[in-house]
């Protein structure tokens, strides 16, 4: 089917799942999942984030994120806001280090509200100046709120920490200096240089046809006009481990060790992603989990996480425990990753592990908002969106020999980086 100025086609997956690619004449891209469901979601991702700051303006990605629902050519914030709740929706945004995501949720008779509403406050905010002054006092409470958490502080100034003197490392709220500095000349400038309609996805997950889909798409997008450059972000590279211990006001250690691991395009993503889930995944019987928590009582939070960027990727392990514990909950930690660096899982651990990890991904499918909010990463990342059976056939590709290479890599004890928040008393 070709419907001009369109290039348009459908991707047909495995299990009967169709998901459904319109790319419009300005670039920006639709993708839709059809479900059977009296709920929709539908949502812009945009690839611009944090990373894509410069110093002097750190923080403006996730200030537009608030402020672009203050004021459109034709609304007020009183009415944007109104716009979905009335109708038992819900409408949102978040920032991250390379996108912004702006989206709603809401019953399936309402999906042409949401987009055309989506669209006016994306394409026609108007940032007016008294909105703005309200919102920097937001986002300066939203800092200070951050700073009296230490297990959210830890992680980020975890990652100031490696990516030191790279825009990777910037806060993505930015700071009260940088956040009091931003004014709308700086946010129209930075629209115009960074929010590239074909770097912009419009995804939705919803029971609708697709005619109607690309009829509703055309009315309100096709003639946003076409915005590309060629900026290219900066690599980061150049990592060396580092170790820092902040004494602060808290009752127990905080601590993160890590490293530098696998970008999304690296052959070892996935291997990686579930070696990680083996160590101090979400399930209650992760190696971190059951070796320490469970065995000693040392500490009631301990976990890892890979954050995956474009280009490179981020290992962490986080514990939480009384100063009196820490040095033998390290040694511990050091134990179970020393454990995955020597010895090779057996064919029934692996096994395991894949089924485990199998479930959890299909487990999340029922999260429709989620998987609308995946799709529409995807194909920033790659410019499609992959199967449920193409992602367990990769999963159940992984070896045990790739396991343990990507463990010696990432786990290896002379690259770990460490921060710790101790008491000051």
């Amino acid at each position: 089917m070709v419907l001009v100025p369109y290039i348009c086609r459908n991707f047909v997956y495995t299990q009967g799942m169709e998901y459904n690619f319109l790319e419009l004449k300005n670039g920006i891209r639709i993708i839709h999942k059809p479900v059977k469901s009296e709920v929709a979601h539908c949502g812009f991702i945009i690839k611009t984030g944090s990373r894509d700051e410069n110093i002097d303006e750190n923080g403006i990605t996730h200030f537009i994120e608030h402020a672009i629902f203050k004021g459109t050519k034709r609304r007020k914030a009183y009415h944007i806001l109104n716009r979905i709740d009335n109708v038992g929706g819900e409408i949102n945004a978040f920032t991250t280090k390379e996108k912004t995501s702006i989206y709603a949720s809401f019953t399936k008779p309402h999906f042409e509200r949401a987009l055309e509403l989506l669209t006016d406050i994306l394409f026609n905010s108007t940032y007016p100046e008294n909105e703005l002054k309200k919102e920097k006092d937001v986002i300066i409470d939203e800092i200070n709120s951050y700073l009296d958490s230490p297990y959210e502080q830890i992680y980020d100034d975890f990652e100031e920490l490696v990516f030191k003197d790279h825009s990777l490392g910037m806060n993505i709220l930015g700071t009260v200096e940088s956040v009091k500095k931003i004014d709308k000349k700086k946010i129209l400038n930075f629209i115009k240089e960074s929010y590239l309609t074909n770097q912009i996805v419009f995804s939705i997950v919803g029971d609708f046809p697709f005619k109607k889909i690309e009829k509703l798409c055309k009315k309100y997008l096709n003639e946003i006009p076409e915005k590309t450059n060629d900026k290219k972000r900066l690599p980061f590279e150049g990592y060396q481990p580092v170790q820092k211990e902040v004494k602060k006001e808290v009752y127990q250690t905080h601590c993160i060790l890590g490293n530098v691991a696998y970008s999304a395009h690296h052959k070892y993503k996935n291997g990686f992603i579930l070696l990680n889930n083996i160590l101090g995944g979400p399930a209650m019987n992760s190696r971190l989990n059951m070796g320490i928590r469970e065995k000693y009582g040392f500490t009631y939070n301990i976990e890892s996480s890979y954050t995956v960027f474009s280009d490179i990727g981020l290992f962490y392990l986080y514990l939480g425990t009384d100063q009196k514990h820490i040095d033998k909950s390290i040694k511990l930690v050091n134990r179970e990753l020393k454990i995955l660096r020597e010895k090779k899982l057996t064919p029934s651990q692996l096994q395991k592990a894949k089924q485990q990890i199998i479930g959890q991904i299909t487990l999340s499918e029922e999260n429709n908002c989620n998987v609308m909010l995946g799709m529409g990463k995807s194909m920033l990342l790659y410019n499609k969106v992959e199967g449920l059976k193409e992602t367990y056939k990769k999963i159940n590709a992984i070896t045990g020999v790739e396991l343990q290479e990507i463990a010696n890599e990432v786990f290896d004890k002379k690259q770990l980086s460490s921060l710790l928040f101790s008491p000051n008393q």
